[in-house]
């Protein structure tokens, strides 16, 4: 780990290991039985007789962030495969699944069909084999959907306080969306998943989780996305996991191109309404979601914990990238966002520090991804 520039620094404190259990957490996807379009079908599944052919459909899998299910309706199906279905959310996001027989097994393995965005009438259209299913569900309230798009990854030479590992800037174009959690891991959903609570600062289950190595965080994902799946609450081939490097510093410039997502900010001014960190916390952690969050909903990606990405540590690029994963191997893993212990320069959105995946440490945490599998 680079020299983490601050004072008074506590030892750090000795951690037992973790448990293992199952896990929890709730997406609200909604199912019933197979009814034939006549009239045309609306509802959650539905099938239509097409050309003597028996063709399968299921709600839209919307990817909205209201609570509500979306209820498709299937305009039209012809004979050259094009699907347009209408009623979802205008901007939200489908997955469309196809199976060899109408009574599945369903999978959305189909690259081209995994993602899809409802125009701005709320309609889709997709050319599909003649057994799909298109599935809808309602994000949870503690994750917010990230839209595909690009940014540039890293901060310029002028910036305040960069340090070297920030350049070369990198254009990355990221092209799938993802949801990413609104708020760090807590305390409480960790002990809900796992059985046990690492941390070091506890009495309020809402505190983030600390004190947790990669490895625990990667297992912590691995066993929601079990639990979740058997519950029927994820869509096919989706799974919780770490963000990547790019994915976080994506969500944490919201858009942004300054040294924060709220703006550069050269004096530090008004880092305390977005972050808990040196100046402010009190020398300890905080219930997640106590500050404003930033552009896109998203609270505490400067300050409180670090947060575990999935990548090894390594130099940048440069050059225009498309879906980064990092360097193939490596040693520490990159941990982003600055923490309650950290001066107001370590929690810009480009800073980037190294650490040893099976390290432990009071101000390291983690927040999870929703996605399609990679």
């Amino acid at each position: 780990m680079k020299t983490n520039h601050t004072k008074n620094q506590t030892p750090q404190p000795a951690l037992s290991n973790t448990g293992r259990t199952t896990l929890l957490r709730s997406l609200g996807e909604q199912r019933s039985t197979l009814a034939r379009q006549e009239p045309r079908p609306t509802g959650l599944f539905a099938a239509c007789a097409i050309a003597g052919r028996c063709l399968a459909l299921a709600l839209v899998m919307g990817f909205t962030l209201a609570t509500q299910a979306q209820v498709p309706v299937i305009v039209s199906f012809v004979s050259n495969g094009q699907l347009v279905c209408t009623n979802l959310q205008p901007g939200s996001v489908a997955s469309v699944e196809w199976s060899a027989s109408v009574t599945g097994p369903w999978t959305n393995s189909w690259a081209d069909l995994a993602v899809v965005t409802a125009d701005s009438n709320g309609t889709i259209r997709v050319s599909v084999p003649m057994f799909y299913r298109v599935r809808g569900f309602s994000a949870p309230s503690n994750m917010v959907w990230i839209p595909a798009g690009q940014f540039v990854m890293g901060s310029p030479e002028s910036e305040v306080d960069r340090e070297s590992d920030e350049g070369p800037q990198t254009r990355v174009t990221l092209t799938r969306g993802f949801f990413m959690g609104r708020y760090e891991v807590t305390q409480g959903e960790y002990l809900s998943v796992i059985g046990d609570n690492p941390s070091y600062f506890t009495g309020d289950t809402n505190l983030p989780v600390e004190m947790v190595a990669w490895f625990e965080a990667t297992d912590y994902c691995a066993q929601l996305t079990v639990r979740e799946r058997t519950a029927g609450r994820l869509p096919t081939g989706w799974a919780y996991r770490l963000p990547t490097e790019a994915e976080w510093e994506y969500a944490s410039r919201a858009g942004s191109t300054n040294c924060f997502s709220y703006g550069d900010d050269p004096g530090y001014t008004q880092l305390g309404n977005y972050a808990w960190y040196y100046a402010n916390s009190g020398n300890t952690p905080h219930p997640v979601g106590g500050k404003s969050p930033n552009r896109w909903g998203l609270f505490d990606l400067s300050g409180n914990v670090w947060e575990w990405c999935s990548d090894w540590y390594g130099a940048y690029l440069g050059g225009n990238v498309t879906d980064p994963l990092g360097p193939v191997s490596g040693s520490p893993r990159v941990v982003r966002g600055g923490s309650w212990y950290n001066f107001a320069s370590h929690c810009r959105s480009a800073i980037r520090y190294s650490i040893h995946p099976t390290y432990r440490y009071y101000i390291l945490g983690f927040r999870v991804v929703l996605a399609p599998g990679q």
